[in-house]
C-alpha cells in the first residue's frame, strides 16, 4: 500500500507546506507504470526499469535505510560515478527526510575525508572498487562511518560493516514511505569544486529543487505528453547533472545513464538520446573535429559544406527569430540536411534536438554552427548555489554570445564592481557551517553574490564577463578577460587547454597544453620528425614556430595588450590527481600558477 502522502491529492495545503522531491519525482510512476524510466549498461548490455520497478527499488532502498537506522536531517553520502544506483540511492535518501552529500567519483582520499567529516557522514554508498577502498582507508583512520554500501558485486568486500546494494534492499517491502519535508528543509548538500579554497557545502532545499523544476517547464514550455530520453553524460555530483536528470524525472520521461564518459561517442550512437546536458568543451571538439575532417576532405567536398553551412545559417536565422522559412531556402535547407548536416547528426544519434549547456562561457561561433547544422545549443548560466539555471536561451530571440535570459521566477541584476547578483526560489539555503561565509555571499537586503561579473543589455540578456577573482589587470592597468582568451585558444584543434597569465604583469602571456593526438600525426606527417616522449617533441624549434603562428592567427582580432607575447608548451595535460582540474574540468589557476612558477618568471625575464 502506499504511502499516505501520495493518496492526497486534494489536500493542497499539506502539499504545498509537505513536499518531499521523491515524492514530486515518484508521483509520475501510476500513470506511467510500464514507460522506461532509467535506462543503463549492465555486464556490456543496454537494460531498461520501468517506472514501476524503479518505483519498488527506491522503495526497497528506503526500507534499508531505514533498517540501518537512519533518520531525517542525517546526512548520507555517494562516492560513485554515473550508475542507476546512484540515481535510487538519492531519491531513497531524500525519502527518508535525510540528506545526500554527494562527492565526486575522482576526488581524492584528502578530499573525500574532508567532506565526510564536515558532513559527519554515517551511511554512504560507494559506486566501484577505487571508491570502496578510499572508504575503507577512511573508517580506519575513526570517525564517522559506520555503514558502506556497494553499489556493485564486482567490488570485493573487505569488512563486515560493508554491504552490496542488491543484498541491503533485497525482500524489503515496496511500499514507499515518504517523510513530508517542508519547502524550506535541507534536500542535499552540494559541494563546490573549490577552484579557490576549500569546497564549501551549499545547503540545497526540497523548495529550491521543486521550484526550479517547475520554472523550467513554464521557461520553455513543456509538455507532459513529450516523450523524451535524456543521456546523462556529466558527473550527477555535479549539480548541473544533477539537477537537469532530476528534472527528466520530474517530467515522467527515461534517463539514460553514460557511465563511462570516455565512451560517449558510441554511448550516442547506441542511446540514440533526444535530449543531453554538457559543457562548452564537449561541443568545442566536435566543432574542430568537424572542421578538420572538412580540412583534409577534396575541394568538392570542402566546396559542398561551405555551401550547406551557408544555407544553414540562413535558415537558422529565421528559426532564431520565430520566422517561417522561405520555400526556396527550405529547399535548399533539405538538401543541404542530406548532403552534410545528417552525417555529423547521426555522429550525436541523430535524435537530439535539446542540449542545455553550462559551467563554462561558450564563443558564438560555436553556437551559430551548431545552429547552422539544425543542433540547437540551449545555452545557459548558473551555479551550484542557484541550483543550476539562472538564465538560459530561449527557443526563440535568443541572442548569440550571451548567457540567455532569466529563468521564471529569477531576478537579475548588476552591482559593484559590475558583479551579477541574483533573487529567485533556486537560491540556497547557505553553506553548511560556514555562517560567516553565508553572510558574505549575500548583499544586506538579500541578494545573492555570484562573483562573475558582467552585464545586461538592453533586450534583458546577462552577458558574463568572467569571475571577478579570475579577471586581471596588467601592470600598465589594462584590464583582461582571461577565460575569453582561453576558449579561443581551444577552439584550435592543435590546443587542448590553455591557461592565461597577465595580473600586474607587463603583457599577457599563456601555458598551452597541446593536442597531443593531432600534433603528433601534423610532426610526423609534415616535418618528419622523430620523437622519444611528447616532452623532446614540443622542444622542436618548428612545433614552437607552428604554435606561434596559430596562437598568432586566434588573437589576431584582439587588442594589443589582450594579445599573447609567449608562451610555454607543456608536455602533459592539467591532471584532476594533481589537483590542476576540478571534476567539471575548470582550472585550479593558483595550483596551476604555483606548480609551473618558475616557466611562467622565465616568459617574463
Amino acid at each position: 500500500m502506499l504511502n499516505w502522502i501520495l493518496c492526497l491529492p486534494l489536500q493542497e495545503e499539506i502539499f504545498r507546506l509537505k513536499m518531499n522531491v521523491t515524492q514530486t519525482i515518484l508521483g509520475n510512476y501510476s500513470k506511467r507504470f510500464y514507460a522506461p524510466a532509467l535506462h543503463f549498461e549492465e555486464n556490456n548490455q543496454w537494460k531498461t526499469h520501468s517506472w514501476g520497478k524503479f518505483h519498488d527499488l527506491v522503495a526497497q532502498t528506503t526500507a534499508a535505510l531505514r533498517n540501518l537506522g537512519v533518520k531525517p536531517d542525517e546526512n548520507v553520502g555517494i562516492f560513485a560515478d554515473n550508475m542507476p544506483q546512484w540515481i535510487i540511492f538519492d531519491l531513497a535518501v531524500m525519502s527518508v527526510g535525510a540528506v545526500t552529500v554527494p562527492i565526486y567519483a575522482t576526488n581524492s582520499t584528502e578530499q573525500a575525508k574532508y567532506i565526510i567529516d564536515d558532513a559527519q557522514i554515517r551511511v554512504i554508498l560507494a559506486g566501484s572498487q577505487k571508491q570502496y577502498d578510499v572508504l575503507i582507508e577512511l573508517y580506519a583512520q575513526g570517525g564517522s562511518l559506520e555503514h558502506l554500501i556497494a553499489a556493485k558485486k564486482t567490488v570485493e568486500l573487505k569488512t563486515h560493516f560493508s554491504y552490496y546494494f542488491d543484498d541491503l534492499i533485497e525482500n524489503q517491502a515496496a511500499d514507499l514511505q515518504i517523510f513530508p519535508r517542508k519547502d524550506e528543509e535541507i534536500a542535499s548538500i552540494i559541494y563546490t569544486s573549490g577552484t579557490t579554497g576549500e569546497p564549501k557545502g551549499a545547503m540545497i532545499s526540497h523548495g529550491n529543487f521543486i521550484n526550479v523544476f517547475k520554472s523550467h517547464i513554464e521557461f520553455f514550455n513543456f509538455s507532459e505528453n513529450q516523450k523524451e530520453n535524456s543521456l546523462t553524460f556529466l558527473p550527477l555530483t555535479h549539480v548541473f547533472e544533477r539537477c537537469w536528470s532530476m528534472f527528466v524525472l520530474y517530467c515522467g520521461w527515461e534517463v539514460s545513464i553514460s557511465e563511462n564518459p570516455k565512451m560517449i561517442a558510441e554511448t550516442l550512437k547506441v542511446v540514440q538520446p533526444t535530449m543531453m546536458c554538457s559543457v562548452p568543451r564537449f561541443f568545442q571538439k566536435i566543432y574542430i573535429a568537424v572542421n578538420e575532417k572538412i580540412e583534409n576532405s577534396p575541394w568538392y567536398a570542402q566546396k559542398i559544406f561551405r555551401w550547406s553551412i551557408s544555407i544553414g545559417s540562413k535558415a537558422s536565422e529565421f528559426r532564431r527569430k520565430g520566422l517561417k522559412m522561405p520555400f526556396f531556402l527550405s529547399i535548399k535547407h533539405k538538401i543541404a540536411e542530406k548532403l552534410a548536416f545528417n552525417k555529423v547528426k547521426a555522429q550525436m544519434g541523430g535524435k537530439l534536438w535539446f542540449m542545455p549547456v553550462g559551467g563554462a562561457s561558450i564563443t558564438p561561433d560555436i553556437t551559430h554552427f551548431f545552429d547552422a547544422i539544425g543542433i540547437h545549443l540551449t545555452v545557459g548560466y548558473g551555479l551550484t548555489e542557484t541550483t543550476a539555471t539562472v538564465t538560459a536561451f530561449p527557443f526563440v530571440n535568443y541572442k548569440y554570445g550571451t548567457g540567455g535570459r532569466p529563468m521564471t521566477g529569477v531576478q537579475l541584476k548588476i552591482g559593484d564592481d559590475d558583479e551579477i547578483l541574483v533573487k529567485g526560489s533556486g537560491i540556497f539555503m547557505g553553506y553548511y557551517k560556514k555562517e560567516e561565509e553565508t553572510h558574505k555571499a549575500f548583499t544586506e537586503d538579500g541578494w545573492f553574490k555570484t562573483g562573475d561579473a558582467g552585464a545586461l543589455d538592453s533586450e534583458g540578456n546577462l552577458i558574463i564577463v568572467d569571475r571577478i577573482k579570475d579577471l586581471m589587470k596588467t601592470s600598465n592597468g589594462k584590464y583582461i578577460t582571461p577565460q575569453m582568451i582561453e576558449n579561443l585558444l581551444t577552439n584550435d584543434n592543435y590546443i587542448q587547454q590553455a591557461v592565461v597569465i597577465g595580473d600586474d604583469k607587463p603583457y599577457v602571456t599563456a601555458l598551452l597544453v597541446p593536442n597531443f593526438e593531432a600534433l603528433k600525426n601534423y610532426a610526423e606527417e609534415k616535418f618528419n620528425l622523430k620523437f622519444k616522449s611528447f616532452d623532446e617533441l614540443i622542444n622542436f624549434q618548428k612545433i614552437k614556430d607552428f604554435y606561434m603562428e596559430r596562437v598568432n592567427s586566434t588573437q589576431a582580432h584582439l587588442a594589443s595588450f589582450e594579445q599573447i607575447k609567449k608562451f610555454r608548451l607543456l608536455p602533459a595535460d592539467f591532471n584532476m590527481d594533481l589537483g590542476e582540474i576540478t571534476p567539471t574540468l575548470k582550472v585550479r589557476r593558483k595550483i596551476v600558477f604555483d606548480k609551473f612558477k618558475l616557466l611562467i618568471e622565465e616568459m617574463y625575464q
